[in-house]
């Protein structure tokens, strides 16, 4: 007669198998409510925090805005400095288009009666304020109330040289953004030139007598101008090419190395945009032209510090590029999901003057700012959640194999060019 199969429990004693009751299953309901409602409850508790840290933000800019107007010096330069980094990070226009002109006549009041570093950070958070407003009617209200102060600054041999400079720089950037009318462009063009030209190498050969600082100063100038070129008529460009391009060379001469890289960048601009309007363009002293960019792309002198010549040949190997074959060296730039390719001059130029401000909140702003969107034709924002952010971001160990695969072939590439043993005449 088989054995009869006993079931046993835990300690190997009999255990009766109960059915699933009606207080079990209240039991379990409960504890699905109970987690549901512990997650709502932090969603709105990050919700909440959330708020809480935006109105804490938006109070410290109260606070700074404020301070602008401060009695101390000190004061007034923390408030300034405290608005440029809150608006190259952020995207501030609701908040700040209440405010602006606030901030404007607070810009004005550091201009007029600051001093140095002051009027330095006015000028800056007068770009960044612009940047913010976007190309219109805002921007325009605010650059009309600053563009004679630049001006005078600009124009006064006896205002603060640091201003001077950084009202050269801003002008430009803020023109580009907020002049309505062109033939007012032209006429700040025409400010920028009565600078720069005193630095052109006479046609005796004698160089002017000018000192670093003023050179700083006309180097800005030189951007200024060769940023306003990019949204100058065909007509003006042909009046452009044919007054300048025959003098802009002299400035390849100066001793200072950013004045030489800002000169052959400003050349390589011009050959890029009168090719755009006239195909056939022609160029008398071409050939001179390529061989003083030649000298300066593989410049050898001692006298000059190795991180200058390092710097000073890789633009000038792109510059004869531009000039002998009308070539660019492309450029990627990537912001989260998203890419731009800077495949000319113009947007080279371009985004080196939207850069100089923004600073590292650069992709932040092409990735959120629908006025420098539109200006690289990037489109309206995209809105990613961060889930699918995460998604799409490459791995650490794809990472780290990329980048050594690349460092791999550029090392193979640059060794052609790196072989100590061929003599250095024969290269």
């Amino acid at each position: 007669m088989p054995r009869t199969k006993k079931r046993s429990g835990r300690g190997g004693q009999q255990g009766n198998v109960q059915p699933f009751s009606d207080e079990d299953s209240s039991i379990e309901t409960l504890s699905h409510c109970s987690s549901l409602s512990e997650r709502t409850s932090a969603a709105e508790e990050a919700g909440e925090t959330e708020e809480m840290a935006q109105e804490d933000f938006q109070y410290k800019l109260k606070v700074y805005i404020d301070s602008t107007v401060d009695k101390s010096a000190k004061t007034r330069q923390g408030a300034l400095d405290g608005l440029k980094t809150a608006m190259a990070t952020k995207i501030l226009y609701e908040f700040i288009s209440e405010r602006r002109m606030t901030i404007t006549d607070s810009i004005e009041r550091c201009l007029k009666k600051g001093k140095g570093v002051e009027q330095c950070a006015a000028a800056s958070l007068a770009c960044l304020l612009c940047i913010q407003l976007g190309s219109g009617i805002e921007s325009e209200e605010v650059f009309k109330t600053l563009k004679p102060i630049f001006k005078t600054i600009l124009n006064d041999g006896a205002a603060n040289i640091q201003a001077r400079q950084a009202c050269a720089t801003s002008l430009g950037l803020c023109t580009l953004v907020a002049e309505d009318d062109i033939m007012d462009v032209y006429a700040t063009m025409e400010c920028f030139e009565s600078l720069f030209t005193h630095s052109y190498v006479r046609e005796d050969g004698s160089r002017p007598s000018v000192n670093p600082q003023t050179t700083q100063l006309h180097t800005n100038a030189l951007l200024s101008w060769a940023l306003l070129l990019t949204i100058c008529t065909g007509s003006h460009i042909r009046a452009i090419v044919q007054k300048h391009l025959a003098k802009l060379p002299r400035l390849l001469e100066n001793d200072d190395v950013n004045m030489r890289i800002a000169a052959g960048e400003t050349i390589a601009l011009l050959f890029e945009l009168i090719r755009d309007v006239d195909p056939e363009f022609d160029y008398d002293d071409w050939e001179q032209l390529c061989e003083q960019l030649n000298a300066l792309a593989t410049d050898c002198n001692k006298h000059r510090a190795k991180t200058d010549k390092r710097k000073q040949r890789s633009v000038f190997r792109d510059v004869l590029k531009a000039v002998e074959e009308g070539d660019f060296q492309s450029e990627t730039i990537r912001f989260a999901t998203e890419r731009m390719v800077i495949d000319s001059w113009v947007k080279k130029r371009t985004y080196d003057a939207f850069r100089e401000f923004v600073g590292s909140g650069m992709n932040y702003h092409l990735q959120a700012n629908e006025f420098i969107r539109d200006v690289f034709e990037l489109g309206p924002p995209m809105l990613i959640d961060s889930a699918a952010l995460k998604a799409m971001k490459s791995s650490r160990l794809e990472r780290h194999l990329y980048n050594a695969a690349a460092f791999k072939a550029r090392t193979k590439a640059r060794n052609k060019f790196r072989d100590k043993r061929v003599d250095v005449g024969e290269f």
